[in-house]
């Protein structure tokens, strides 16, 4: 089996991006040739906005590329992560014609929403979802706060459901879980070309001992991340658990500012992955305020990996990954006060956390780890293999002379 990862990575490296390398080398290790066809966001700045709009809908210097690399290749699978500025749908349509299998990891919204986050405002926004013509997203400049960008990415959606796309060119899409496939459903995807199929982490890093006693956050600081509920929390908490905070991003000075006036907070700023696994395995618990519908953060795996309880948004699909009462308890979604509530209890009351420190770790054991997702994405290809030699119009592929990847 021959496999091609397609990826236009993001300005700000991020979840995705480490997807796409966790799979690569978890595919290389099963003696799968793995080739990447990539590009990089931050050249957006370097086209004009009428070719950069064009490219969104329709990128043919992406088509062209593609297809002569899948014909070098000779790749079974073309599996796509990201396509949004830069490589744009027109990768469908390159695969399809060289006769390879597509497969399409749902990472977020992007196929309903011009955003992806369906989130706007400060608040979860739907307005786009079941549109043919996602209007409200140009409305609102729900694409880096720009109309023109907004009318660029809509118009890629609408283009693109209208030649049938999405529901002809990709033989499996991956949802990373159930209220993700039931929402893409509803946007119009064929119900039985989805498949579920969460997110890992590549190395087990070992179950912790949860000795430091303290509550610990590790994200990208944004909004839709709750940074505002943690804090409010924790100023109503007055110091009575320890919470440290790892990450960056907008609202790093606000945090700062915070960890300075609030007592029992600290601030420690972007941490590298080994720290962050150290503090992890010695955390009480792990906080999860975001307010709006993540996909499958990889930092919930890392913390059922060391066995840490997650305190969480019960919100979309956290809701379902977070096991209320087993791996960690919900709270109201923006509620500061009924968050403050459940770290308190969780905190008064050891042989729960213990228990629930089990329950986290038994968790990864049983769906996170790497030989898991191994198993299941080997099945998904072999599974969208057989979807597009199903298919009329397949273009026969001879025995292929040389390797390359």
């Amino acid at each position: 089996m021959r496999v091609l990862l397609v990826h236009s990575r993001y300005q700000i490296r991020g979840g995705e991006d480490e997807t796409l390398d966790a799979e690569a080398q978890l595919l290389r290790d099963a003696g799968i040739e793995v080739g990447t066809f990539t590009d990089d966001n931050r050249r957006v700045a370097e086209l004009s906005r009428l070719r950069a709009a064009a490219g969104t809908i329709w990128s043919q210097e992406a088509y062209t590329a593609l297809r002569k690399r899948i014909r070098k290749g000779r790749y079974d699978v073309v599996h796509v992560h990201n396509l949004l500025p830069l490589i744009s749908p027109s990768a469908y349509h390159a695969a399809h014609a060289e006769g390879a299998a597509v497969v399409q990891t749902l990472h977020n919204y992007r196929l309903m929403c011009a955003n992806g986050l369906f989130y706007r405002d400060s608040h979860v926004c739907e307005d786009c979802l079941g549109r043919t013509v996602p209007w409200p997203a140009v409305a609102h400049a729900c694409y880096r706060g720009s109309r023109a960008a907004s009318a660029a990415v809509a118009g890629m959606l609408l283009t693109h459901r209208m030649l049938g796309t999405y529901r002809t060119k990709v033989d499996v899409y991956i949802a990373l879980n159930e209220f993700m496939r039931q929402k893409h459903i509803a946007g119009g995807i064929p119900a039985e070309r989805i498949a579920i199929k969460p997110n890992f982490i590549p190395r087990d890093p070992g179950i912790g001992d949860g000795s430091g006693g303290y509550a610990l956050f590790v994200a990208r600081l944004t909004e839709e991340k709750g940074v505002d509920v943690l804090l409010a929390a924790w100023e109503r908490l007055g110091g009575r658990i320890p919470l440290r905070i790892m990450g960056d991003g907008p609202m790093s000075d606000v945090v700062a500012r915070a960890a300075e006036r609030l007592p029992g907070v600290t601030y420690l700023g972007r941490q590298p992955i080994d720290e962050v696994y150290r503090s992890l395995g010695e955390a009480s618990f792990f906080i999860f305020t975001s307010t709006w519908y993540e996909g499958f953060p990889r930092t919930i795996i890392e913390s059922c990996a060391r066995g840490v309880p997650v305190v969480a948004s019960a919100i979309g699909p956290i809701a379902e990954v977070v096991v209320n009462g087993e791996t960690g308890l919900h709270f109201r979604t923006g509620d500061a006060a009924d968050l403050v509530d459940k770290v308190t209890w969780l905190a008064e009351h050891p042989e729960t956390l213990r228990s629930m420190r089990t329950g986290a770790r038994r968790e990864f054991e049983t769906k996170f780890t790497a030989e898991a997702n191994r198993e299941q994405i080997v099945r998904l290809y072999e599974r969208a293999i057989a979807e597009r030699r199903a298919r009329p119009g397949r273009r026969a592929l001879a025995p292929a002379r040389t390797r390359s990847g």
